[in-house]
Formats: C-alpha cells, sequence, structure tokens
C-alpha cells in the first residue's frame, strides 16, 4: 500500500514496517497478513513500509548539534521512507529474531531517525524460533522508549513461524483476535497522542 501523506480523513495513520531485508525473508508475508487485519479493523489508514525499498546505509555521520533535533542529515534515497515516518500516527513493527534480537536494518532505520518516533505509539508483530521473535521486541521496547515513543503492552508474537503459517495465514485460529486486540490498543494510544501533540509540543 503507498502513502497518501495529505490527511485526508480523521483517521490515524499506521505505519507498518517490514524490519527484515535479509535474502528469503518472511516478513512481508505477516506484514501483509497484519495490514489486512488493520483494514478489517477499520480504526486506521494502513501503509506498509518496506526497507528492502529503500537506501539505509549502516554508518552514520559524526553527530552535530546543527541535526540535534531531527537526527542526522540522510541520503536522497531515505527522503520517501522518511516522509512516511514523519506522517505517521502510530507504528507496527514487524520483525524476526536473529540471535536473539532484531536485524540491523532495522536498528540502522530507527537511528536513522529521531522526531519521527517521538510521541507516538509503537506496537510490535514478531516472528521467530521457540521464543516467537519476543526477545527481539524486548530490545526494541528500550530502544524505542529511549526516543520517546510508547510502546504498546500486548503484542503479536509467532512461534515456529515456519511450520505454523500456511498460505499466507497463520494456522493459530486465535491470531485475529489477537490482532484485534493489539490495534484497539494501538488505535486508542494513536487518537490519544495526536490530539496531545496537536495541543502542546512535546517537551524535549
Amino acid at each position: 500500500m503507498g502513502p497518501t501523506l495529505g490527511r485526508m480523513s480523521e483517521k490515524s495513520r499506521l505505519v507498518i514496517v517490514v524490519g527484515s531485508v535479509r535474502e528469503g525473508r518472511f516478513g512481508p508475508v505477516v506484514a501483509s497478513w497484519f495490514a489486512e487485519q488493520a483494514s478489517m479493523y477499520g480504526g486506521f489508514d494502513v501503509d506498509v513500509v518496506d526497507l528492502a525499498d529503500f537506501e539505509i546505509p549502516l554508518s552514520l555521520p559524526a553527530a552535530s548539534p546543527k541535526y540535534a533535533g531531527d537526527g542526522y542529515p540522510r541520503p536522497a534515497g531515505m527522503a520517501a521512507m522518511t516522509a512516511r515516518l514523519d506522517a505517521a500516527d502510530a507504528f507496527v513493527l514487524v520483525t524476526p529474531e536473529y540471535n536473539h534480537s532484531y536485524p540491523a536494518s532495522l536498528k540502522a532505520a530507527i537511528d536513522w531517525h529521531f522526531t519521527q518516533w517521538v510521541a507516538k505509539p509503537v506496537a510490535f508483530v514478531s516472528y521467530g524460533g521457540a521464543a516467537g521473535g519476543r526477545h527481539a521486541v524486548l530490545h526494541l521496547e528500550n530502544v524505542l522508549t529511549e526516543l520517546h515513543a510508547v510502546t504498546i503492552r500486548d503484542g503479536l508474537a509467532f512461534p515456529n513461524y515456519f511450520v505454523n503459517w500456511d498460505a499466507g495465514q497463520p494456522t493459530d485460529p486465535d491470531a485475529s483476535a489477537y490482532a484485534k486486540t493489539l490495534l484497539v490498543q494501538l488505535a486508542w494510544w494513536a487518537n490519544a497522542l495526536r490530539k496531545a501533540r496537536a495541543e502542546t509540543p512535546y517537551p524535549s
């Protein structure tokens, strides 16, 4: 789904980030399913941002007070992604678990930005082996809290995804119900924080 950056409705704008860029990744399948759940829920304008579509260098320039308010001067190939993150009222990060943590691509995308996360809610949809990506989410919660985002308690985790999905759908019959719980909480925070940001600048 492409972005519509102008405000077209009173719905909050949800950006779903596909965090893995690894060859053979499963992230787009999970993100597509969750985007369908969000669209059926109806409380959001949904935009899926796939990190594989953008230039995201792993090396950042030296910090400078000139750019302190909004991270660093970014490569031109990142401009469209930055605009879509800017426009978000809420995020869902779709992440695998690599060696008990999350991908370098996702860390780089987060680190290249700052104000885009501030005073916005972030939820997590993870997948992996026996832990279902929960170790990755624990690390992400620490990082996003440092960036003044609000992390959502009830996420989605898919253990052993390689045997528990079929034809692009999770085999767990309760998955859609869990997704709705996440979306209800995320929508509440998105609406509350959007109003708060409009009324009062977030204290730096």
